[in-house]
């Protein structure tokens, strides 16, 4: 069971002292939202806990700022649910939902009145609610960021759709920008009141920094969602993708994947040692300074907050026995797009290539 994996990675888990509002809070905004609606449906949100994935990985959020990040986290796991199953096996299809979304982005769809979808109209929330009063600056780059991650869903169905595993290069590019992990490190920047200058953002050690951050967390991803994933057709899994390009068996797939992972995690603690030349070098004054030291507990407590949650959350180890792997992996349609239904029995649906 690739959920029995132990990374022991070097960052220590934090909490914020507000994950039972949160709680709460975040209940109320996926029912008034429609992300979620029956009874089946509630129970199977609630085993994953998004409350407790945000407070592991914005432990020094509260209030409002905690809040966001929270129905973010429960956003992408329901969106992405929405893409198993048919849709996430019609590229064309997933390009057309995707781009309604990212129109909401640059200003070209409102995802609000009457008819919208619920999953355009928690979206258009989130994006309202992280942008009111954001530094033009952060909107720019965070726009970006939303529009990589809802693209790349389309080159996701479209690796589905051919069956086997893609190279490391190709795997990165899609993986990175369906795991859309660039986004909850801008959101908690949103949430603790954080700004950075350019010259330092753009740095390269917090820039690769950022990058390991990203792969770190999608890649332990990949090793615990790997049944789940399988079952349904997906290809871009860390571990499939070493499979298959390097000949090795599963064992060594999963061994070869921790050493992808301990190397990253090297390297983001050597960049970390380089921080404080950095800082020397551009002359920040102290105020700055300890901006950057708050960046660099912001990625560090994401990638062990995730960590945790993923090793304690049902999301992986019930997901084949909540659903079953040859329909969609989700109870509720909310995307406003025809499909089946999703508790029909198996036999009534589309299998998917590795169903």
């Amino acid at each position: 069971m690739p959920q029995d994996i132990e990374f022991d990675l070097p960052f220590p888990l934090r909490v914020s002292a507000d994950m039972e509002g949160a709680r709460r809070r975040n209940l109320d905004w996926v029912r008034r939202q429609g992300l979620v609606g029956g009874e089946r449906s509630v129970d199977w949100y609630t085993s994953w806990d998004m409350p407790r994935l945000a407070a592991y990985g914005f432990p020094d959020a509260a209030g409002q700022g905690l809040d966001l990040c929270t129905d973010a986290m429960a956003f992408f796991f329901v969106f992405d649910d929405q893409l198993d199953g048919p849709l996430g096996l019609a590229p064309d299809r997933v390009a057309r939902v995707c781009q309604g979304l990212i129109d909401i982005v640059h200003g070209t769809g409102t995802g609000t009145g009457t008819g919208s979808d619920p999953c355009s109209a928690s979206f258009a929330d989130l994006w309202r609610r992280s942008t009111d009063g954001a530094a033009p600056g952060w909107v720019a780059r965070v726009a970006h960021e939303w529009e990589y991650y809802f693209a790349a869903h389309a080159h996701e169905a479209v690796n589905r759709c051919r069956g086997t595993p893609v190279d490391m290069e190709h795997y990165l590019h899609v993986r990175r920008g369906v795991a859309g992990t660039a986004l909850p490190l801008s959101l908690a920047e949103r949430a603790v009141g954080l700004s950075l200058p350019a010259a330092v953002f753009h740095s390269p050690q917090l820039r690769i920094m950022r990058e390991i951050a990203i792969d770190i967390t999608l890649m332990c991803n990949d090793v615990y969602s790997l049944e789940k994933e399988e079952a349904r057709g997906d290809m871009d899994n860390l571990v499939l993708v070493i499979e298959h390009t390097q000949h090795r068996t599963r064992d060594e797939a999963v061994t070869a994947a921790q050493r992808e992972i301990h190397r990253r995690c090297t390297r983001f603690q050597q960049l970390a040692g380089e921080i404080p030349a950095m800082c020397t070098h551009l002359a920040l004054p102290a105020p700055q300074r300890t901006a950057v030291e708050t960046y660099v507990d912001v990625m560090t407590a994401w990638i062990g907050g995730y960590h945790a949650w993923e090793t304690e959350t049902l999301r992986y180890t019930t997901a084949l026995k909540a659903l079953p792997s040859t329909g969609p992996g989700y109870f509720e349609n909310i995307l406003g797009e025809p499909g089946p239904d999703p508790l029909a029995p198996a036999t009534d649906r589309p299998e998917t290539p590795h169903g």
